[in-house]
């Protein structure tokens, strides 16, 4: 009888995911192209996309081969980021799509994410691959096929089109970092488009990232940028992780302007066109964000972190605008629902009227202060079972709990979130509270809870 055991800390709430040649193995991709292939009727199409790395090129190929020997028409639309993927599936209305990306993970990392049509495969679809592939619940079929087929030009043009390219400022001067990512070439071309002057860092395609990690979360991956936007007296810098779905922006001063601070720039113009709509930022934001975007008139959600899980949750309640800490920014307000950094840069830049604009933005935002999102070093296999002992524990306090993903505990004078990662064999703590000394109130009381479980606190 034929199975597949794939290792079950690869198979993630929201993607699968893996270390190459440890966790995740070439011979997963080709039956995960099988058994997603078998789940539907002959004929089906599915398009392939892959980022930069360098394990992408060989993982596509056992994908690409698992899903045509189970008789899927593949479009293999070569190496691009995942949104290119995600408009592939729109505009060629395929029954499915696969992205090979180990997204901002390190280099040695690996993995897919998956649409059904053109909404997110996820949660229970994800967990029902791995039960397929125990039981050998796939078939194999000879009519199969794979065509080859660039897609570059339409998703530009696409991008441009749902864009308000002569809204921007035509001497407008942008620094944008592609980090080595899958997002370089786009990039390289999507700028001769647009207004202004444009200077470039890392756009050459890369797995080795030699530049440095493409995670623009973390401050220390936009130190070149900062430097470049400052030496150069730019505007704005613009930075993408490694494959093109998250954005982080740097003003004209080389101050953060972090994920859930963007979505409260963005929703202003939003609001205007969408008045009393829903805008949803993910349990990691700062509770000013909230605050925010009610007082702009909008209807604040607070969701689950997770590309697939916001994604869903636009659709459900009809937000125009969604996003997360992490910087995926979801828009349907003239575009598809999906998290594309690359579109989002773009309505950045139709708000940007001068090297002032965003450094006033910041400005205006309440004051708070707060820890930036801490990971902390935990097993898979412990990292739920911490959260729901905790929760067991706090539950026998006067706190306010939100459990809408992990544990978001609210105090008088600020809160703390502990959540279970999606992706990476970790904890994800933040705190954020009215002042400096309430902070590290807040910090030492989170740091207690943690040492019930050896786990520490350092950041």
């Amino acid at each position: 009888m034929k199975n597949h055991s794939f290792n079950k800390n690869i198979l993630r709430a929201y993607d699968i995911r893996g270390v190459v040649g440890e966790s995740l193995h070439y011979k997963d991709a080709e039956i995960l192209g099988n058994i997603f292939s078998s789940i539907f009727k002959n004929n089906n199409k599915i398009i392939v996309c892959r980022d930069g790395r360098l394990s992408s090129p060989k993982m596509a190929a056992y994908l690409i081969n698992g899903l045509k020997d189970s008789g899927s028409s593949v479009i293999d639309i070569g190496v691009g980021p995942s949104p290119m993927l995600y408009f592939a599936a729109n505009l060629l209305k395929s029954d499915g799509a696969i992205m090979v990306t180990g997204s901002h993970n390190p280099s040695n990392h690996n993995g897919f994410k998956i649409m059904k049509g053109t909404v997110p495969f996820y949660g229970d679809d994800i967990a029902d691959i791995g039960k397929r592939a125990n039981e050998g619940h796939w078939v194999l079929s000879s009519g199969g096929s794979v065509e080859q087929k660039n897609l570059e030009k339409e998703y530009i043009e696409s991008l441009i089109k749902c864009s308000k390219i002569n809204a921007i400022n035509k001497n407008i001067k942008v620094v944008w970092d592609s980090g080595n990512g899958s997002a370089g070439k786009v990039m390289q071309k999507l700028v001769n488009y647009l207004p202004g002057n444009h200077l470039l860092l890392n756009e050459k395609i890369d797995g080795n990232f030699p530049s440095h990690h493409p995670d623009p979360t973390d401050p220390d991956n936009l130190k070149q940028l900062i430097k470049l936007v400052k030496n150069s007296n730019s505007d704005l810098g613009i930075a993408f992780d490694g494959d093109g779905d998250r954005v982080g922006v740097v003003t004209s001063t080389g101050d953060i302007v972090w994920g859930d601070q963007l979505i409260a720039f963005l929703a202003k113009e939003v609001l205007k066109s969408n008045p009393n709509s829903s805008v949803i930022a993910d349990v990691k934001a700062s509770e000013s964000i909230f605050q925010e975007i009610k007082r702009l008139g909008g209807n604040p959600v607070m969701w689950k972190t997770g590309h697939s899980f916001i994604k869903s949750k636009m659709k459900e309640i009809a937000a125009p605008l969604a996003g997360e800490m992490s910087g995926h920014i979801f828009f349907s307000d003239r575009y598809y629902g999906f998290d594309d950094a690359l579109y989002a840069a773009l309505r950045v830049l139709e708000l940007v009227k001068n090297n002032q604009t965003l450094n006033s933005f910041l400005e205006s935002l309440p004051k708070s202060y707060s820890s930036s999102e801490i990971k902390i070093s935990c097993s898979d296999d412990k990292k739920f079972l911490v959260i729901d002992e905790l929760c067991e524990i706090l539950e026998k306090t006067d706190y306010t709990i939100i459990k809408i993903d992990g544990l978001r505990v609210k105090k008088e004078n600020g809160w703390w979130l502990l959540r279970a990662s999606n992706t990476q064999e970790a904890l994800v703590a933040r705190i954020e509270a009215n002042s400096k000394s309430n902070l590290k109130l807040i910090q030492d009381e989170l740091k207690k809870y943690l040492q019930k479980y050896d786990l520490s606190l350092e950041n």
